[in-house]
Order: C-alpha cells, then structure tokens, then sequence
C-alpha cells in the first residue's frame, strides 16, 4: 500500500482561541506559516494534500494547494474539516494532521497506513507512551478509511463534536510512536517561542 492511496489533510479551520483569536496555520514556526510547514512535512507521505480552513482563504490559496472549508458551519472543530476531506478524497484513505504540530514524525502515515491496512482497520491514530507511563492518544493525527464518511456525517449531524467518542464507535487502531515530542501541539504564543527555541 503506498502513499499514492492516502490523499492529506491539514486541519488550519479553527478559532485560534487559546491564541487570541489568531489564524495558527497562518502563524509562523522558524521563518514560515505553520499551515506551510505541515505541508512540507506531508507532502512527501502521501500522494495529494488539501488544507481546511474557514478564514483567509485567499492567503492558504497561494499556497498552492486545493482549500477546504468546513463542512457544516459554525466551526464546529475538526470532525468538520475532517469531514470535507472525506467528501473530497478519491484515495482509500486520509490522513488528517492539526497545523499546530510543527515536528510531528516523517513517518506518520507510513506507520499508521501499515497497520491499518494489516489489522483492516477503518481508522487509526498515533499513541505515545508519556514518561510518567501513560498512554497517550493523539486522535487529530487520524488515519481514515474512506468509507467511514457516513459514519461521520451520522455523527456530526446529531451535533457529535468529541474525536474520541466518534472514533470509539469504529475501534479505532491505536499505533504507538516512540517521540511523544514530536506530537508537540501549540496552543499559545508563549509555546510557540518555546518550541522555536528549542531548535
């Protein structure tokens, strides 16, 4: 199964609202726009990337990349950008990934796709192990299954917000990843100056 069959997805659609508001994928890590640097990374890992996002469509139109908004309006989060990818993708599966991650793994869908395809599983999503033990799941980094489409719809037009709760219902595969850093999310401006200073 190669990338060609994965079309990728990065979620830039939300409110920004633990930034002030701000526009995160248009925020810039180490010189560039998150949304660009999620696109770098992706690219090389799957046949075809789209970028959500529900604000300055024109700015993430330069980019050079087909936008998407949201599905169903109101920024409902990212169960509705994931949901204008499925209705988009033609390839078997896709890949979501937040724009505010700017070092997640170079071999994320490779990992995910491998063991989706191997366990026939309709979703999957990265865990790492947290140095005090625990397992952490990162749901935005979910590997789907084309066919989930009506599940989802299902799910969010009953007003279904919670990634955790839909991918649940289709047993999502849990694939573990050995950074825990690397799925590193910015919420804040401080984190992200963090994060550039750790370089």
């Amino acid at each position: 199964m190669m990338s060609d069959q994965v079309t990728g997805l990065i979620l830039a659609g939300g409110r920004g609202s633990r930034m002030g508001g701000v526009d995160k994928g248009l925020e810039r890590f180490q010189g560039e726009p998150m949304a660009v640097r999620a696109m770098v990374r992706l690219m090389p890992q799957v046949g075809d990337v789209v970028i959500n996002a529900n604000r300055n469509i024109g700015v993430y139109d330069s980019f050079g990349v087909t936008v998407l908004m949201d599905a169903i309006e109101g920024y409902q989060g990212p169960l509705a950008g994931m949901l204008a990818g499925l209705s988009y993708a033609e390839t078997p599966y896709l890949q979501a990934v937040p724009c505010d991650v700017p070092n997640f793994p170079m071999d994320l869908v490779q990992r995910l796709l491998q063991a989706a395809v191997q366990e026939n599983a309709a979703l999957a999503m990265p865990v790492t192990v947290e140095p005090d033990g625990r397992r952490q799941t990162h749901p935005v980094f979910l590997l789907m299954r084309a066919d989930v489409h009506d599940s989802l719809l299902q799910y969010v037009t009953k007003g279904g917000r919670k990634i955790d709760q839909w991918t649940k219902t289709l047993d999502a595969l849990e694939v573990e990843f050995p950074d825990s850093q690397a799925f590193f999310n910015v919420n804040t401006l401080d984190e992200l100056q963090e994060l550039e200073s750790r370089r």
